[in-house]
């Protein structure tokens, strides 16, 4: 089996988890970093963020699972090829720019949460640390921090990586300029793996595959981190520290596992451990952690744990930090269920229209749990946007899900909120157990009468660790991942669905992902596009995509869908207004 074929059939087993990302799996989950920079000191621990790595290299493995494989034809929504390269809306974005603009546009033009949880809990604890933020945007930095600092450990988080490749990235760059740091591999990526004591040893290729000298596998690692420290700074034994694996000779010691949880009150988030100019103008932020529903889809509840979630004047102290930074215009809540219950998101909305903070903010939103008085103050409150996790149009295939929502809470709840001037992505998934013709055929006219701004199908993954997968003899379930065949349905069938629904949906437009999610509607109004803008060039776009599905991968876009799309990437920037207006 050649290189390339191993890293796709590695691929294979962890893309799910970026189609449940922007629904399932919160930015900030599990291991996480930051940094006070402290010259003449060791830094105990640097944090390595996001690596947005080579995107062309990326579809090039994706497709070597075979261009009719659910892995590809999910990717293929996503990208158009322009003069031998494969460019993301946010790519051809910026390569459309004038010349004399010079802006990048990014999906990680952010300080990531990761960062601000756990240096903040680093710090707590009395541990020294730095970071780099954006791998492929800071290596210059980071060499001269590999080459010149005293560094004991290196930790690689893995939020959003539905493979190996970003990791093994990272550390064979780490490698090159530093071989005595510690390299600490940590997050969703290795906890996914690791549920139980039984899955500890399936996962020691895993280990061996990536290199790292410790890896942190519990579905939190704060405290495991923490432990990790203390113990390489002579105050315990790494065989002491559960939920981690460490390098012993040429094999990995496995410790036991067990459940982690961090108080969200006891470990909150210190902005002042950060210079304001890495915070910037966007912040993504957590009052909750878990979600406190078990749909049959999903497997974020099992893994994340039980459901908590923080006092409103918890919230109140946290926003009232963020606002006397200065700097932050724009709010992301990472919780996956930041209006339930509903009495306590009411009064957070009117804490947040009390104080009069001015932040524009954006949240999933679970529509069962809202009424027109819970709008209204979202409106009141700056709300510009919601992520609604709708799943399906039809009440058979929800009831099937363990959804607590229905069709009739999505068409009364997506028209109060766009006459409030608020955004609505609906997310929905297709192929699930029970699916038909006629229950897909409901969703595309439920899209059609809702209207939402927005939306994305997906294709059903089929988890062992969902709770649907313990009725699989009921529903028929054969096969797993992106391959797969139920009762009512097989996967083949499904992804041409998915196509159905980009091509024919007319009164919503799809969203892209990889690289584009709802939070870049907003990012993008504050560099200077209006909503109509933005529109227009998510709907160019999306023709380029269409003309792709319709002809083929191979041929050179059409020169007038060239032009549009070009044309819909012309604005005039934020700061270019600044300086005209000066």
């Amino acid at each position: 089996m050649s290189v390339l074929q191993t890293k796709a059939v590695y691929l294979l087993g962890n893309i799910y988890l970026l189609i449940y990302l922007s629904t399932y799996v919160p930015i900030y989950c599990n291991f996480l970093f930051t940094p006070i920079l402290q010259e003449s000191m060791m830094t105990d621990c640097l944090l390595i963020g996001f690596n947005d790595s080579d995107f062309n290299q990326y579809v090039e493995m994706v497709r070597a699972m075979g261009e009719d494989s659910g892995a590809f034809r999910d990717l293929n929504l996503a990208y158009i090829t322009h003069e031998g390269h494969h460019y993301r809306a946010l790519d051809i974005l910026s390569h459309f720019q004038p010349a004399y603009s010079a802006d990048f546009y990014h999906n990680t033009d952010f300080l990531w949460p990761t960062i601000t949880c756990l240096g903040s809990y680093l710090h707590q604890r009395g541990f020294t640390f730095d970071y780099v933020n954006v791998f492929q945007l800071e290596k210059e930095q980071l060499k001269q921090k590999l080459l010149n600092d005293d560094i004991l450990t290196i930790a690689i988080t893995t939020t959003l990586y539905v493979s190996a490749h970003p990791i093994l990235e990272i550390i064979d760059f780490i490698r090159q300029y530093n071989t005595t740091a510690k390299i600490i591999v940590g997050g969703p990526h290795i906890s996914n793996k690791v549920q139980s004591d039984a899955d500890l040893i399936e996962v020691r290729d895993v280990f061996d595959y990536i290199g790292a000298d410790l890896y942190v596998f519990s579905r939190e690692g704060e405290y495991a981190l923490y432990q990790i420290l203390q113990a390489l700074k002579g105050h315990g034994r790494l065989a002491d520290v559960d939920n981690i694996a460490y390098l012993d000779g040429d094999d990995y010691e496995i410790t036991r596992y067990s459940i982690e949880s961090n108080s969200l009150e006891e470990n909150m988030v210190d902005y002042t451990l950060f210079p304001q100019a890495d915070l910037g103008e966007f912040v993504s932020l957590r009052t909750a952690k878990s979600c406190p529903f078990s749909c049959s889809f999903c497997s974020f509840p099992t893994r994340a744990g039980k459901y908590t979630y923080l006092d409103v004047a918890l919230v109140e102290q946290e926003l009232n930090a963020l606002r006397d930074l200065g700097t932050v215009s724009t709010l992301t809540f990472l919780d996956d269920t930041f209006n339930v219950p509903k009495k306590r998101f009411q009064e957070i909305l009117r804490m947040m229209i009390r104080n009069a903070y001015g932040f524009k903010w954006n949240s999933y939103y679970r529509s069962d749990h809202g009424d027109a008085e819970t709008i209204a103050l979202m409106q009141e409150a700056g709300c510009e946007g919601v992520f609604l996790g709708v799943e399906s149009g039809s009440d058979e295939i929800l009831e099937k899900m363990r959804k607590t929502a229905r069709r009739k809470h999505y068409l009364d709840a997506i028209p109060r909120l766009r006459n409030a001037g608020i955004i609505t992505h609906c997310n929905l998934i297709i192929g699930f157990p029970g699916e038909t013709l006629t229950t897909v055929q409901e969703t595309i006219d439920f899209l059609e009468i809702a209207q939402p701004d927005f939306y994305r199908a997906q294709l059903w993954y089929a988890d062992p660790v969902t709770p649907i997968w313990q009725k699989r003899e009921e529903y028929g379930i054969e096969g797993s991942a992106f391959s797969w065949r139920h009762n009512t349905m097989d996967s083949a069938t499904a992804i041409e669905l998915v196509d159905r629904l980009f091509l024919d949906v007319q009164n919503s437009l799809w969203l892209p992902q990889w690289g584009f999610e709802l939070w870049s509607v907003f990012y993008l109004q504050r560099k200077g596009m209006t909503r109509g803008q933005i529109k227009q060039f998510v709907l160019s776009f999306n023709a380029v995509i269409r003309d792709k599905l319709l002809h083929g991968d191979g041929r050179t876009i059409p020169a007038h869908l060239l032009h549009e799309l070009e044309q819909s990437c012309q604005f005039t920037p934020v700061r270019t207004q600044e300086l005209v207006l000066a």
